[in-house]
């Protein structure tokens, strides 16, 4: 079976997936990378060193391979690119594909109105609605944006982004957070990833700020860089809180999860502009308690509110809510932290995501496709944004 995935550039959230199916079938799998890597991705280890990844390939090196291999290929994966015309034909020739897609009106759905927009994705997506042609939602808001311009009907399933799990057991992640049964034990919480305004997080000097005046002993650990990054030390500065934080400047993703494996609780707080939100799955595979906003496009597809993780409804309000639950009631930590690294390692992984994905052509050449309940490859059901 030879499987082929198309994207602008491999990344580390995509590895793992991709090495899965290596694994699977060897060298019958390629990654066509369309166009290099932006300087600030690199700059926050995003990039691949050269020759490390032995099934990529690059459509500037080499454009007659990645046209055969989109031509000849069983299964050929769509991820985000501007080289629509590069699977034209395959599409055009009713040929087995998967788009895999974030979502299409992130900064509002009324979008959908503009009838330029709309021819845009007629071409792309909605006049292949009756061929062999799925879409993978990265992301929980993501079906409900293609059933506007009527893609894809009956032929959305949940996906995501899978990055490397940890190879330690359960009790091995617990045995490397600090202990906090003692009362003045400091509650260590994380943050990670770009100090831009989409990520707000502010929100994190002003729990900071919350934390300390409510008298609650804790460390936050702020893991990122970018153009809020000296305002937000300023910032911590002026609310007197900055010996109850370390600032660490960008870290390469290894060094990032050895700091969440170290920590209770991570809070995302990106707003409805964060596609998926990685960070979420990683930190959970950290058995840490995940608090997110429910905006945010992973968090509706791995997190059951008070099961596996705590969500909150947009606002810093909301957010230190969450927060102070689970000050209040420390045994939540094992139990939420326990919950949300089976939830990674038992289904949302790339793995599973691999095996699912030859299980399911499989069943498209018998003419029955296979059914999950939940995880990768499950049904899509729409969910409004709010």
């Amino acid at each position: 079976m030879k499987i082929t995935m198309i994207s602008n550039y491999i990344n580390h959230h995509q590895i793992p997936f991709s090495n899965a199916l290596y694994t699977l079938v060897g060298s019958d799998y390629h990654f066509i990378q369309t166009e290099p890597m932006e300087a600030e991705r690199k700059a926050m280890g995003w990039s691949v060193e050269e020759g490390s990844v032995p099934y990529l390939v690059e459509l500037e090196k080499e454009p007659e391979l990645c046209k055969d291999l989109l031509d000849t290929s069983d299964i050929v994966l769509v991820g985000w690119m501007e080289r629509e015309d590069l699977i034209t034909p395959r599409l055009q020739q009713r040929k087995f594909t998967i788009r895999i897609s974030e979502r299409l009106y992130r900064e509002g759905q009324w979008k959908a109105i503009s009838p330029r927009g709309l021819v845009h994705k007629y071409q792309d997506h909605t006049r292949y609605r009756k061929d062999p042609v799925y879409l993978l939602c990265a992301g929980a808001y993501v079906a409900s944006d293609f059933h506007l311009v009527g893609a894809y009907p009956g032929k959305m399933y949940r996906f995501g982004y899978f990055p490397q799990t940890s190879p330690c057991s359960l009790e091995e992640q617990l045995a490397k957070k600090p202990d906090i049964s003692a009362p003045d034990a400091k509650i260590q919480l994380v943050w990670a990833g770009r100090f831009i305004p989409l990520k707000h997080p502010e929100y994190m000097l002003q729990l900071a700020a919350s934390l300390q005046k409510k008298g609650y002993p804790f460390h936050l650990h702020m893991v990122g860089g970018g153009e809020l990054e000296e305002s937000l030390k300023a910032q911590a500065k002026a609310l007197q809180v900055e010996e109850n934080i370390t600032f660490y400047g960008f870290q390469a993703p290894e060094k990032v999860r050895q700091i969440m494996e170290q920590c209770h609780i991570h809070i995302f707080t990106s707003n409805h502009l964060e596609g998926w939100g990685a960070v979420v799955n990683e930190a959970m595979n950290s058995a840490c308690v995940e608090i997110t906003n429910v905006a945010v496009g992973a968090a509706p597809y791995l997190i059951t509110h008070g099961k596996n993780g705590l969500l909150y409804d947009k606002t810093y309000e909301s957010m230190e809510e969450q927060v102070l639950s689970v000050f209040d009631h420390k045994e939540r930590i094992k139990t939420l932290g326990t919950a949300a690294y089976g939830t990674i390692a038992t289904e949302w992984n790339a793995e599973t995501a691999a095996g699912r994905l030859l299980q399911f052509y499989e069943g498209f050449l018998q003419g029955t496709l296979p059914t999950w309940e939940s995880g990768p490859f499950s049904k899509a059901p729409c969910i409004r944004p709010k």
